[in-house]
């Protein structure tokens, strides 16, 4: 009997669901539970083929588990290699790279030093630090957001080197980026699943959280979901993700890809409304039944590493399976 385990945090209605339909399936020789794990023995294999994760991000024992995991032979949905070596800032480079439009962005220092870090430790750091430059390239009104964060946290829109400054000093010791804003119109946030299937749903990140999924979207320019299921699904393929959502912020018909590091992203019943629930369950359920029943399905190459070394990524991304219709809710 292979095992297929479900690693999470707080969330209440994704988890428990995903274990019910996947058992509910009834596929020979399959069974879905909660993962259970205490005191880890080095380069022990461990009693699941395939775990969902949700929570290594925020846990590092739980991370460090899964590493070992995939060492020792469990696929795990979203491999925690990759994951581990991501960070947004890399991403929008990447999807630049990728010909995926993404706003100007820049890296700025730490405001405050990280522990046990100090004057000496940054030596190498231009200092006094050319901020007109930094603004001239990005341009306001701008998004001050961690390099490597979500859920909103430590996010800040300003209007002028002021404003900037102002959210600035309130950083801490994050690692930040500025970020040109996009004055969208349409704005759309895409599940992806298994590197080939999306589904496209009107978001409005301006509402109440609740509120932000889009019930009855309008009709869209011809061609513009198009382009945003092929740009969602190049920069999955690319990053090795097999669960990620992808958002869109589009202006003057250009869908600009503004946040793409979600392997672990929302699937709450309450906030996502009941039809987007329905196809992640389902599209996360066949997707780890698939991947338990083939296990060489897991796979440890860094996508993007050939097209940084001279590989065409571009044309072997392009060469994937065709994705299926994008679903539109």
């Amino acid at each position: 009997m292979k095992k297929i385990g479900v690693l999470f945090g707080q969330e209440n209605t994704f988890p428990p669901a995903l274990v019910e339909r996947i058992n509910a399936m009834n596929v020979e020789g399959i069974t879905a539970e909660f993962v259970e794990v205490g005191g880890v023995e080095m380069a022990k294999p461990c009693p699941y083929a395939v775990i969902v994760d949700r929570i290594s991000h925020d846990m590092p024992f739980y991370r460090a588990y899964l590493k070992n995991a995939v060492l020792t032979g469990t696929t795990v949905i979203n491999n925690p290699f990759w994951w581990s070596a991501d960070d947004k800032f890399f991403n929008y480079a990447l999807a630049d790279k990728l010909g995926v439009a993404v706003p100007r962005t820049a890296l700025i220092p730490h405001k405050y030093y990280p522990p046990d870090i100090n004057g000496q430790s940054c030596r190498n750091m231009q200092f006094p630090l050319d901020w007109d430059s930094i603004f001239d390239y990005v341009k306001f009104p701008a998004f001050l957001k961690p390099h490597d964060g979500g859920g909103w946290r430590d996010v800040y829109h300003v209007h002028d080197p002021q404003e900037f400054f102002e959210a600035y000093d309130q950083s801490r010791d994050l690692c930040m980026t500025l970020q040109a804003a996009v004055k969208f119109n349409e704005y759309f946030r895409c599940y992806v699943v298994g590197q080939e299937e999306v589904h496209i749903m009107p978001y409005d990140p301006r509402q109440p959280h609740h509120l932000r999924y889009v019930q009855d979207p309008p009709e869209y320019p011809k061609g513009l979901l198009a382009r945003v299921e092929k740009d969602a699904l190049t920069l999955c393929r690319a990053l090795g993700y097999d669960l990620n959502t992808v958002e869109f912020a589009v202006e003057d018909g250009v869908p600009y890809a503004i946040d793409f590091m979600n392997p672990a992203p929302d699937a709450d019943r309450h906030s996502v409304g009941e039809a987007n629930f329905e196809w992640i369950i389902d599209r996360v359920s066949k997707l780890a039944i698939k991947k338990a029943q083939n296990p060489e399905l897991q796979s440890t190459q860094f996508n993007w590493a050939r097209f940084l070394s001279g590989g065409t990524m571009t044309t072997e991304l392009a060469g994937k399976p065709a994705a299926k219709k994008a679903a539109r809710k």
